[in-house]
């Protein structure tokens, strides 16, 4: 925009929201649109205290209040008081439409030679804050002005050739879908191809820029099989282009984030290959690895980084299987995986006691059965079993003998799936009938549930449930102990 109108015109900047376009220079005048922040004015002339202006993304001419804009002069020797504006509005929250109009008009005002990555940097930045402001406003009513305000400040970043792209989300249990909005990272990549010079990219330039173009949440989840797995290939070799010594450069907060996002995308990987009969181990084992990595202390004490914490560990949770050698256990039953239909695997529950090892029972699937998950009740009265169907969430067969045969059941992680989440099993604990320990984690609506239970085997009810294993007498009691080594759950 700042282009077409640059020439020959003088610009003004709106720097507030709700301006109101007025038809004459009055306060008590007519408003027939309403600016926000960011918007670039044509200025044609000023009348008691009045600007009179043309909206071209409008195609309006009117009046607003002088105190309600400012000129900006996109000659070379303003370039520095425009890169000081776009400094101190980077990191202000609520204000990244009028943050992008500083960039772009720095952008305009600078010799090329000068530019360095810091214009494009603040710009991504900015442009992904506000698609991440608008994703999480969706759907709450009370704060509807919000709502509005930051969906006309991504209309108004658009004039000035920030591109937002939109997938379907989870529909929200409320009612009505909801989308997935993400910048498309254009600034970050043109912060990545500044490698040499005096334009180079600092160390943490280039790492935020890799993160904001490796986030789960902004892969199309209608790719194929075949592309995904493609695109989970191309995140993972971005992220890896952040060597050793690069990362020994970064402060404490963004090397944790990271190995958070190496070990969510390392996740992604052992899923795909799993799909295509590949080893996913090693992609798992790098996926626990990097979440290891990661120094809790370090975290930024904000909700933010709790949060991709959180997220990174409930997807390794869902995988983690993946890292480990399938090992049969002693007893008496035992399951065998055999092809079904095109992309199905068909998991048979055998008696191994049994001379003829007559099948109990047999359900197939489309998703990914983890061998290594396979845990009998040393009594032979059941056996769980995770099956990870969609990357990230995986959930939990268990298979119980009933009086007339043996049946089979799932639990979920959360009622409100197929989302982000895992269950797994903790342990047997001995009762007439047995019970199953587990553990349920999940994201729902933003908010991230983690819940230990006892559940009866018959009935796969749960007769009681926690926030901590230690609430629990059974957990104390009879929990495994190589789960305990091995689980996420009780990071």
């Amino acid at each position: 925009m700042l282009s077409t109108i640059v020439a020959t015109a003088v610009l003004a900047v709106v720097v507030q929201d709700h301006v109101a376009l007025r038809t004459a220079p009055a306060a008590t005048s007519a408003a027939h649109a309403q600016l926000w922040q960011g918007e670039l004015l044509e200025v044609r002339g000023r009348h008691l205290g009045q600007l009179q202006v043309y909206d071209h993304r409008l195609e309006r001419a009117g009046y607003i209040r002088e105190t309600d804009a400012r000129i900006v002069d996109v000659s070379e020797a303003d370039a520095p008081q425009l890169l000081a504006v776009m400094r101190f509005l980077r990191d202000t929250p609520g204000a990244e439409s009028l943050g992008i109009a500083y960039a772009a008009a720095y952008l305009k005002a600078a010799p090329a030679a000068s530019i360095t990555a810091e214009p494009f940097d603040a710009l991504g930045s900015m442009a992904e804050r506000l698609a991440r402001g608008a994703a999480a406003r969706q759907g709450k009513i009370d704060k509807a002005d919000k709502v509005e305000a930051i969906s006309a400040h991504m209309d108004v970043a658009a004039e000035y050739g920030v591109r937002f792209v939109s997938y379907p989300g989870k529909g929200d249990p409320a009612g009505g879908d909801t989308v997935q909005l993400c910048y498309d990272g254009d600034a970050f990549r043109r912060v990545l191809a500044m490698s040499s010079g005096d334009t180079k990219a600092t160390p943490d330039q280039r790492t935020r820029a890799t993160l904001a173009l490796t986030r789960p949440e902004c892969v199309d989840p209608a790719l194929p099989p075949r592309e995904r797995k493609a695109a989970d290939q191309q995140r993972a070799d971005l992220l890896d282009k952040i060597d050793a010594a690069t990362t020994a450069q970064l402060d404490e907060g963004l090397r944790n984030r990271l190995h958070l996002r190496r070990a969510s995308v390392w996740a992604a990987i052992a899923f795909d290959k799993s799909r295509f009969q590949e080893p996913p181990q090693p992609a798992a084992q790098r996926a626990v690895d990097e979440l290891a990595a990661v120094d809790r202390s370090g975290l930024a004490d904000d909700g933010a980084a709790v949060a991709d914490y959180s997220d990174a560990a409930i997807r390794v949770g869902a995988v983690r299987w993946a890292a480990q050698a399938a090992v049969a256990a002693p007893g008496r039953l035992q399951v065998q995986l055999q092809p079904g239909e095109t992309g199905q695997t068909c998991v048979r529950l055998i008696d191994s006691w049994s001379k003829n090892t007559p099948t109990l029972g047999q359900r197939c699937t489309y998703g990914t059965v983890w061998p290594a998950s396979v845990k009998a009740m040393p009594e032979g009265r059941a056996l769980a079993l995770t099956v990870e169907p969609l990357d990230g969430w995986s959930e939990l067969w268990v298979w119980h003998q009933e009086p007339d045969g043996w049946k089979v059941d799932v639990l979920a992680p959360d009622a409100n799936g197929p989302g982000l989440g895992y269950v797994e099993w903790a342990g047997w604990a001995p009762a007439s009938r047995g019970k199953l320990l587990v553990v349920r984690e999940a994201k729902s609506n933003g908010r991230v549930t983690r819940r230990f239970e006892v559940v009866r085997t018959d009935t796969l009810i749960a007769e009681k449930s926690a926030n901590e294993p230690r609430q629990l007498a059974a957990f104390g009691l009879w929990a495994d102990p190589q789960w305990r080594q091995e689980t996420l759950s009780l990071r």
